[in-house]
């Protein structure tokens, strides 16, 4: 190399020509929203079914809407939907609480519990729920007194299976074990849900065993709980009607005699169908409120209410069609 080439500038690269074209700023470019062509088309779909049946419920005669207004709210419609709530509460609270005991019974360690557990289970999930109840109906055909005293010997008190429960006592009891049966297994589920490296930490921390069922089992089983026990709560509450064959005045049974006497079935069986979506509307919203509660923390449930969400479309909405008929597109 020269001396001439050792005082030379290096050699650098040639400028961009100005006239280049360059992209245009990221402000500037145009905001296309996704096209969902089929969505309206589905939507438009449902709308149309919709206007049909509601076009069906208002012009056809055989609705009977005038009878089914005058027995909607009638002091013995509505003294029957209290006995099928009653029927709804007992056997749910009832049956919750020994499915509480049978679902520990199921996790102990104890072999003995275990097998008495799973053989309740299985019985009572084999057994048709009309079954059941027609047995518990007809105890006293069995066994027309129950004493108390040493086994295989002299009893030391006893009393009338007649007179212990009548038919309400019945339902009742069929209706707790059989849902027993089923709030066990969904229980059971929820507790061996829980991560069992949280109750091996928390034992390392030196928490009592109460308090770590009590704040860190319980609650996380309860999102798994919840969503299964208010199904069986919903399907218990429609199931009350079963009991119409032992004669009690809940609601279905009740139903029944009206259209028995003055022969209205459709309008009778109408206000029979709405009390039980009232009521299980206002479950499932209970059911919704109470997952939230239970979700705190968990990425799954995080989020606004769904009024709040119903609020936040209907705004979004109503801006795009402000944006739309502003820009013209």
């Amino acid at each position: 190399m020269t001396a001439a080439d050792a005082e030379s500038p290096p050699a650098t690269e040639p400028a961009a020509a100005p006239n280049a074209a360059s992209p245009p700023p990221v402000e500037r470019l145009p905001v296309v929203g996704v096209r969902h062509p089929w969505r309206w088309v589905g939507i438009a779909a449902v709308l149309v079914l919709l206007a049909q049946l509601v076009h069906g419920f208002v012009t056809n005669p055989g609705w009977d809407w005038p009878t089914f207004g005058a027995y909607f709210v009638s002091a013995t419609v509505l003294k029957a939907l209290w006995v099928t709530v009653q029927l709804t509460l007992l056997g749910t609270a009832l049956g919750f609480v020994l499915g509480t005991v049978l679902a520990a019974m199921r996790l102990s360690r104890s072999s003995f519990l275990r097998v008495v557990s799973w053989s309740y289970v299985w019985a009572f999930r084999s057994i048709p729920l009309i079954v059941q109840l027609l047995f518990w109906f007809n105890i006293g055909y069995l066994y027309q007194t129950l004493q108390v005293g040493v086994p295989f010997g002299p009893g030391l008190f006893s009393v009338q299976t007649n007179s212990l429960f009548g038919p309400m006592g019945a339902a009742v009891m069929g209706l707790a074990l059989h849902q027993a049966a089923y709030a066990a297994e969904i229980i059971r589920g929820g507790i061996v849900s829980v991560d069992a490296g949280q109750l091996e930490a928390a034992a390392a921390l030196g928490l009592p065993r109460r308090r770590q069922f009590f704040k860190i089992v319980l609650p996380q089983a309860m999102r798994s709980i919840l969503p299964n026990g208010a199904n069986e709560v919903i399907s218990l509450f429609k199931g009350t009607s079963i009991v119409s064959v032992m004669a009690i005045p809940e609601l279905f049974y009740q139903v029944q005699v009206i259209y028995g006497r003055n022969g209205r079935v459709v309008p009778l069986l109408m206000v029979a169908t709405v009390w039980y979506i009232v009521l299980t509307t206002a479950l499932s919203i209970l059911q919704h409120y109470l997952e939230r509660r239970f979700g705190r923390g968990s990425e799954r449930h995080r989020g606004q209410s769904a009024v709040h969400r119903l609020r936040s479309g209907l705004a979004a909405i109503k801006a795009k069609a402000t944006e739309s008929a502003v820009t013209g597109r």
